[in-house]
C-alpha cells in the first residue's frame, strides 16, 4: 500500500508528489497520457516567479526529474475508478491494475476542447486539424496555417508558428483577444500574422486530409479558406466522471473544492485545473499541489 496515489502528472500532480515525498511518504503517480500535462505543450513559460523564461517542456522535465530522484514511482495508466474501503484505505483501479493507498490526490487536469463543426469531421484530427502547435506545427514549415482561438494558448501558438511558417491566419469570434497584453502586442507586430476577427469557423473540408476551412464572417457570408492545417485552441474541459462517486462535480464537470483542496470524501483531495477555481495558471496549480499534499499528509498522520 502506498501512502499517497496522485492521479495526473502535470504541474499540480507532480508538485503534490514532491511535497508528499519530502514529508517521507511513499508516492505513486498515475498519468493517462503524457507527462507534464498542459504546461508541457507551452512553447514559453514567462509568468512563473523567479524564472524569466523557460519552455513548458523543460519546466515539466525538471519537475519530473525532481520527484523521481526522491523516489516517486510513475506509471502511464488511465484511472477508471476510485473506491474508498474505509478510513485510510483507498483502491485505485486503472485499465490494467489495481493499487492501494491511504490517501488519493486527483490532479487530472483538463483536455483540449474540440471544435464541433457542421460535418463533425473528427476524422481529420491529425490530418490537418490539430490541437497542439508544438507537436505538429513543424510539419508545416514555410507553409500557410490557421489558428482558431482568442486567448493565451491561441496567441502563443500563433507567435510560435509565425517563426517558421510562411503565414499564420488567426480566426476569432470577437473583435478582441482575451490573453496577456504582451502576447497581443507581439502578435499584432508580426507581419506574417493576419487576424480575422468576428468570424466563426463552421466546417473542415477535405477527404483524407484537410484542404480548407469554411467560416462565417460578421455579415453572415459563408466563405472558404484553402489551407493545409488549422490549429484549434478554444479552451479546455475536465474529465472527472470517473471520480463522481466520491467527489461532487459542478455543472461544467469540475470537482468542487475550495482552497483547502479537500473533497467531500475524507482522505481524497484535488489539485490544479480539474477543480473549481477562478484562476488556472501554472503557479496556482503548483500552489494547489502543495496544499493538497500537505493536507493529505496531515490526514494520514491523523489515522494513527
Amino acid at each position: 500500500m502506498y501512502d499517497i496515489i496522485v492521479i495526473g502528472a502535470g504541474a499540480a500532480g507532480m508538485t503534490s508528489a514532491l511535497y508528499a515525498l519530502r514529508n517521507n511518504k511513499t508516492v505513486l503517480v498515475l498519468e493517462s497520457e503524457s507527462l507534464g500535462g498542459q504546461i508541457a505543450m507551452s512553447p514559453r513559460l514567462e509568468n512563473y516567479p523567479s524564472i524569466k523564461e523557460i519552455s513548458g517542456e523543460k519546466f515539466a522535465d525538471n519537475l519530473f526529474d525532481q520527484i523521481t530522484s526522491l523516489g516517486a514511482e510513475v506509471e502511464i495508466e488511465k484511472v477508471t475508478e476510485i473506491i474508498k474501503n474505509g478510513e485510510g484505505d483507498f483502491t485505485v483501479k486503472t485499465e490494467y491494475n489495481e493499487y492501494s493507498a491511504k490517501s488519493v490526490i486527483i490532479a487530472s487536469g483538463v483536455k483540449h476542447k474540440h471544435l464541433r463543426t457542421k460535418s463533425d469531421r473528427e476524422d481529420l484530427v491529425g490530418r490537418g486539424v490539430y490541437y497542439c502547435a508544438i507537436c505538429d506545427g513543424p510539419f508545416y514549415k514555410d507553409r500557410e496555417v490557421a489558428i482558431i482561438g482568442d486567448a493565451n494558448t491561441a496567441l502563443q501558438y500563433s507567435l510560435l508558428l509565425s517563426s517558421y511558417c510562411k503565414k499564420v491566419y488567426i480566426y476569432t469570434l470577437f473583435d478582441k483577444f482575451f490573453g496577456d497584453k504582451a502576447h497581443v502586442k507581439a502578435l499584432l507586430a508580426k507581419d506574417n500574422i493576419e487576424w480575422r476577427p468576428n468570424t466563426s469557423v463552421i466546417d473542415f473540408i477535405g477527404e483524407d486530409e484537410l484542404t480548407a476551412i469554411e467560416y462565417k464572417d460578421k455579415d453572415g457570408n459563408i466563405l472558404r479558406h484553402e489551407i493545409p492545417a488549422v490549429f484549434v485552441a478554444i479552451g479546455q474541459v475536465p474529465d472527472n466522471k470517473a471520480f463522481a462517486n466520491l467527489a461532487d462535480l459542478d455543472n461544467m464537470g469540475y470537482i468542487v473544492a475550495d482552497e483547502t483542496c479537500k473533497t467531500k470524501t475524507e482522505g481524497l483531495f484535488v489539485a490544479g485545473d480539474c477543480r473549481t477555481k477562478a484562476v488556472r495558471q501554472v503557479s496556482t496549480a503548483v500552489g494547489d499541489g502543495a496544499v493538497a499534499a500537505t493536507n493529505a499528509c496531515i490526514y494520514i498522520e491523523s489515522l494513527g
